[in-house]
């Protein structure tokens, strides 16, 4: 609180500091927007570097492959399931578990699990701050766990690399923990950007997965950074769609309608893999061993399923790219869909490093090239085809497991160019998300945070505090007292008037402003009732206008520490606002919304009619 004594007279100008008030606004603003343009500009050198570590990341996967499988020096790309190992295939993902776990013990326990997650946490409950060694710890244990066969992606670990990276650059600059975590976001879509090659689809992950807010000052650098990303995979990889498939053509309503039913049935099928991915880690939690040694365990099982299924090893975009294409058999699809989760499930719940959209992608896209299978097989006619099933399946899966659910769309579009599948896409999506929404509290991103007790964000709804404006909740029953009154007089006046107000507008003979006094002073016994109000005022440098929302107003009482504020017009006070009438009018909205009311009864409009039809009957019968 700030005191003034005016014992010696009101001061000259007492809107003088709501002038200084207005020079200051100006210059905030004007720091907020350059605080941007800095943010914007790290955003931009986080995405650079990211896109090099994603080709860097992408080649030290094809490196640790080929030594692997191949027992050559090579960063070209081979698919792990043309080796020739035969049973010592076995053995390859184990020896690359017992590494990761060396890593996650002696490194950072941090590597562990898919990335997008503790990314998350670290947004939620840290500051948005992540170890710098994470950097380079999380790429390097990846590489070496997919290049061993891990079944997994390379834009999980990049978009973990690239959220390391902004962390860490947001920490080496001063910048708020907002800031950070915009930084933070920014080098983690731009890194799926660059592996993808999908800038929306990133922006969008960003605001549903780990901005938790949607804003300019938070889209802006995010999407500079995506842009940037998406350029690095046009210089680095390709500059075609990531995953090509024959183009597709616009479905009927018939066809419509059966891909949506296949996105619902996608919907219930990725509660079951939520469900088994962490019944497999809570099990891998109950063995009597160190963790360090679970990912060898779960790289066993991988090898011995890719011994018998070669193509479950390894990345496998090639896999996904094939099933969109509808070049391999039903007797393929089914075997990978089956394997492929089964190895994915086993070791990501082992703890191993590795990302989880590319194994979704692929067990979703089978499940929806089986289930479009399966109903042309008893419906010829029903006007699908398996391409554009397996490309909703892809979608619809993420959709349900993630809850990501413009991302999945758009990344479904971005990534394949087939933009005539927007209708299909956006059913299937929205039938697999409300069934998701519906029947799981948490998602495969979420699941693990929220066992450590951390809440998510789960909606994005308006900020309450910018819908109402201080004109509309504005005090303006207390009575306005002048610095000269003593305290017997205003106890005196309260007493007769009855006013049961908290606090009280001070003001001149002129009506400009020269404090507030709260009751409990007034009432103070240990005051004199001589001592006039101009001794225990408390008087704020700033003040506000009918037009300010009440964001403004918390702003401002926070800035200055005091629980009131006065309302001016003109320099004039018309008014007073407390914390209280702003914690009244946050209660009155939700009640609002959430109060039920019939405003059109269609009993009474029966009523009405029957009411006007016997009048004119009657009114026929005088004129007959």
């Amino acid at each position: 609180m700030k005191h003034v004594n005016n014992q010696n007279g009101i001061p000259v100008s007492p809107s003088l500091p709501f002038i200084e008030g207005s020079s200051q606004k100006a210059k905030n603003s004007l720091l907020q927007k350059t605080r941007l343009l800095k943010v914007s500009g790290l955003c931009v050198l986080v995405a650079t570097a990211v896109s090099v570590i994603a080709k860097f990341l992408v080649l030290l996967i094809n490196l640790v492959t080929n030594i692997s499988f191949y027992g050559c020096v090579s960063t070209a790309y081979h698919s792990p399931a043309n080796n020739h190992l035969g049973l010592w295939v076995i053995i390859v993902p184990a020896i690359g578990g017992i590494l990761v776990g060396f890593m996650a013990l002696y490194g950072s326990k941090a590597i562990r699990g898919h990335g997008i997650p503790e990314a998350m946490e670290q947004i939620l409950v840290n500051q948005s701050k992540i170890k710098p060694s994470i950097t380079f710890l999380k790429p390097i244990s990846s590489a070496i766990a997919i290049g061993t066969g891990g079944p997994f992606g390379a834009e999980g670990p990049i978009i973990a690399t690239g959220g390391a990276l902004g962390s860490t650059l947001g920490q080496l600059f001063k910048v708020s923990s907002n800031e950070r975590k915009i930084i933070l976001a920014a080098g983690a879509t731009a890194g799926m950007s660059a592996i993808f090659g999908t800038p929306i689809a990133a922006v969008f992950l960003a605001i549903e997965l780990l901005l938790f807010e949607f804003s300019p000052r938070a889209i802006l650098p995010v999407a500079l950074a995506c842009i940037t990303g998406a350029a690095g995979h046009r210089w680095l990889f390709d500059s075609g769609p990531v995953f090509t498939m024959a183009d597709l053509k616009t479905p009927t309503n018939q066809a419509l309608a059966i891909y949506s039913a296949i996105g619902l049935a996608i919907g219930f099928l990725s509660l079951g893999v939520t469900k088994i991915v962490y019944f497999v880690e809570d099990n891998f939690e109950k063995l009597p061993i160190h963790w360090m040694w679970w990912p060898a365990i779960g790289g066993l099982a991988v090898g011995c399923i890719g011994y018998f299924a070669p193509h479950t090893l390894g990345v496998g975009y090639d896999n996904i790219i094939n099933i969109l294409s509808g070049t391999v058999t039903l007797l393929i699809v089914v075997w990978l869909f089956f394997f492929k989760f089964l190895s994915w499930a086993i070791a990501l719940g082992s703890g191993t490093s590795g990302g989880t959209l590319a194994p979704l992608l692929t067990i979703g896209g089978a499940g929806g090239a089986i289930l479009g299978a399966v109903i042309l097989r008893v419906f010829p006619g029903a006007g699908i085809n398996i391409p554009m099933a397996a490309l909703i399946g892809m979608s619809s899966m993420f959709a349900g497991a993630s809850r990501a659910y413009l991302t999945s769309i758009v990344f479904a579009l971005e990534s394949t160019g087939q933009f005539h599948a927007l209708l299909p896409l956006l059913g299937a999506c929205t039938a697999s998300y409300l069934v998701s929404f519906f029947l799981m509290e948490n998602t495969i991103m979420t699941e693990k945070i929220a066992r450590r007790g951390v809440f998510t964000p789960d909606s994005f709804e308006p900020d309450v505090l910018g819908k109402f404006t201080v004109g509309e909740i504005i005090t303006t029953k207390a009575p306005s007292l002048n610095p000269e009154m003593t305290i017997r007089e205003v106890r005196d006046l309260l007493k007769s008037e009855n006013n049961d107000a908290n606090y009280f507008i001070v003001t001149d003979k002129k009506g400009d402003y020269a404090g507030t006094v709260n009751l409990a002073d007034i009432n103070n016994h240990n005051t004199p009732s001589d001592t006039v109000l101009g001794n225990i005022l408390q008087n704020s440098q700033q003040s506000l206008k009918s037009t300010d929302n009440l964001r403004k107003a918390v702003e401002l009482m926070s800035e200055e520490g005091v629980e009131t504020l006065p309302v001016t017009t003109a320099n004039k006070v018309v008014g007073i606002i407390s914390y209280i009438d702003i914690l009244n009018a946050y209660k009155f909205y939700h009640q609002q919304n959430e109060s039920t009311d019939r405003h059109i009864s269609l009993k009474r409009q029966r009523l009405k009619v029957l009411i006007r039809g016997r009048e004119l009957f009657k009114r026929g019968e005088k004129v007959v």
